[in-house]
């Protein structure tokens, strides 16, 4: 299904990449967002939804706007509110009319480095979606569902006439997703990857971020275990002296580039918020210690 690239990928042109998906791709990449935000809009009727609109960038904007050609767009939906996904709501809807509907408004300042774009403060959705609650269209049903863990107020939409599920920042196949403590939740996140892994329904994720996953079962299997050997990796860096996130963070992940450590320290931060739950470790201050075996 994926026939060109990431590098070869055009920004600002609606491409048709599975039965009632169209995909826009945003002028915004970087570390944290690949090759940009992935604009989807779902329909091939009267009607249509777009998923994630994104930067609210002039280029971008008139390419969705184009993209609609004489459909009405019916919804606007967001999965969460970082400001590479939602910014582009609020004009998207002067321009057209259309509902924002989607995941609940969230305005949060993280207590470390920002790992990925912070939130957008000026997103207003008309409606809040309920976890399966599900918006209908011309051929098209969306049925949304809740996920949270990299942030709080996260959302993927499944596509039920055709196994797709858009997944947002939740599940990527070039890249983990960052868990900022203190609204970004590793116990959530687990859940959540759980929850996927356990609907066999769904044949393909298309992320926000990155190539479809067209193997979807198999990575989320792959991500549980992925979580799980951090957890170990941690306990041993723990037992090894490293009591703190900023010791960790170099030990670990040797080779990764350096940039890239603020976002992966927020990750060890969230391991560790979720291993205190559990009682395996305690907190003092900025240092970590192991719960001995009873």
């Amino acid at each position: 299904m994926e026939t060109m690239a990431p590098s070869e990928r055009p920004y600002a042109v609606a491409e048709a990449i599975a039965p009632k998906v169209r995909r826009v791709l945003a002028r915004n990449p970087s570390p944290f967002t690949y090759t940009g935000t992935q604009t989807y809009l779902v329909g091939d009727g009267r009607d249509v939804a777009v998923i994630d609109p994104g930067p609210a960038e002039a280029e971008h904007l008139e390419a969705i706007v184009a993209a609609l050609g004489a459909a009405r767009l019916a919804a606007i939906c967001c999965t969460h509110t970082h400001r590479d996904h939602s910014p582009a709501a609020a004009p998207l809807a002067a321009r057209t009319g259309a509902p924002v509907i989607g995941c609940a408004p969230l305005t949060l300042e993280d207590d470390g480095p920002r790992a990925d774009a912070a939130f957008d403060p000026d997103y207003r959705p008309d409606r809040v979606l309920a976890d399966g609650e599900s918006l209908r269209g011309d051929g098209w049903t969306l049925t949304a569902l809740a996920t949270p863990g990299h942030t709080s107020n996260h959302l993927c939409f499944a596509l039920e006439e055709t196994g797709a599920l858009f997944t947002g920042d939740h599940v990527m196949g070039w890249s983990t997703s960052v868990v900022s403590p203190p609204d970004g939740d590793m116990s959530a996140y687990l859940e959540s990857l759980i929850r996927l892994y356990e609907r066999k329904q769904d044949t393909i994720y298309f992320p926000a971020h990155g190539p479809a996953v067209e193997n979807p079962h198999q990575l989320v299997r792959g991500m549980l275990g992925h979580r799980r050997s951090r957890e170990r990796q941690i306990q041993r860096q723990i037992e090894a002296g490293n009591t703190r996130v900023e010791t960790m963070v170099p030990a670990m992940y040797k080779g990764v580039d350096e940039r890239l450590w603020p976002a992966a320290g927020r990750s060890v931060l969230a391991h560790l918020i979720d291993l205190e739950r559990r009682a395996l470790v305690l907190r003092a201050g900025e240092e970590w210690r192991l719960v001995a075996a009873s």
